[in-house]
């Protein structure tokens, strides 16, 4: 499947003879899918209406999280004698103590990064996974949000404590927090990635967006992992509707397993070090910014819905067992 979307961050590369062009690199008439300019430069050139920045932060760490540790395999994840999934310990986990702690801690370091013209970094828009444990980092790190329908001027808010735009009585209206299927963890087999009725988590976060949700019970949830491949594939339909927002500065708080089968499929024109920074495991609470870029298809594209996940078998080239070991520790 081409992928119409493409994170920029290049470094120079090392002179002499131009290497091959591999496959999905671009050249010119190719619709220009990675880069304006010749791919041995080292540099890709954007026209700026076609990009964001795209915040994507983990959620902190879940008793999922400190169960796997603790037990040094995800077998305590699994569902096991339970009639329903919904009735273990860990279904849809929360965060410790210790992931409120990281997520403090994000929202002290966001305080403190200068953005937009700002001492500090100002979101548009946080995107939140329906999982509980992503709606609770996202209001230890940004606080309570602007409420659905509220427009921006009317929305109270300051800006952060100890900034000069806090002393100067700056008013910051908060972000709006809009809840997407999309985003999720990749769903199936563990329990902790099962979610709850929306009914219920909206009224644990009534200042969520849900309405663009489309099934209150759980759908996906099976107790077979959803496949790699409808992984990666929502994963590029989430990036279009990020592509179609009309906000520049959007956070994202999401999963870990979600963000590798996502990178994974960027990184074939950038330097090693790159790539690999991109497409690592991403730790508790952490934060990994880029610039999304849009060729050619910025306006007008219908966008594909979440469909049901697929059963059959992946047919790309994933290291599935490493990932099925580590996918619960690191969701």
């Amino acid at each position: 499947m081409k992928k119409n979307v493409a994170f920029a961050r290049s470094q120079s590369t090392p002179a002499g003879p131009t290497p091959p062009l591999r496959e999905g690199t671009a050249m010119m008439d190719d619709d220009f899918q990675f880069s304006l300019g010749p791919p041995d430069s080292g540099f890709s050139i954007f026209l700026a209406d076609r990009t964001k920045k795209i915040h994507f932060i983990r959620h902190a760490e879940g008793t999922h999280n400190a169960a796997v540790k603790q037990f040094g395999n995800n077998s305590c994840l699994l569902r096991g004698g339970y009639k329903h999934p919904r009735d273990h310990p860990h279904y849809d986990a929360r965060l410790t103590p210790k992931g409120i702690k990281q997520a403090h801690a994000l929202r002290n370091y966001l305080a403190r990064r200068p953005s937009e013209g700002r001492s500090f970094t100002t979101f548009d828009l946080v995107v939140v996974s329906p999982l509980t444990r992503a709606c609770e980092t996202a209001l230890h790190i940004f606080g309570q949000p602007r409420p659905p329908g509220v427009p921006a001027f009317l929305a109270a808010g300051e800006a952060p404590p100890g900034t000069v735009e806090h002393r100067v009585g700056l008013p910051v209206p908060p972000p709006r927090f809009l809840v997407r299927e999309e985003c999720r963890e990749r769903w199936g087999k563990y329990v902790c990635d099962g979610r709850r009725s929306i009914r219920e988590v909206s009224q644990e976060f009534p200042d969520f967006d849900w309405s663009e949700l489309v099934h209150d019970e759980e759908v996906f949830y099976t107790d077979e992992r959803e496949s790699a491949e409808h992984c990666n594939e929502r994963a590029v339909r989430f990036l279009e509707w990020l592509n179609s927002r009309p906000e520049q500065v959007i956070a994202v708080v999401t999963h870990s397993h979600f963000l590798r089968q996502l990178f994974r499929q960027f990184g074939q024109a950038v330097t090693y070090d790159d790539r690999e920074e991109l497409q690592r495991k991403a730790g508790n609470c952490e934060l990994r910014s880029v610039v999304l870029c849009s060729h050619g298809n910025k306006d007008g594209r219908e966008l594909v819905p979440l469909m049901p996940p697929m059963v059959d078998p992946s047919t790309l080239c994933i290291d599935e067992e490493t990932d099925e070991e580590t996918t619960a520790s690191q969701a």
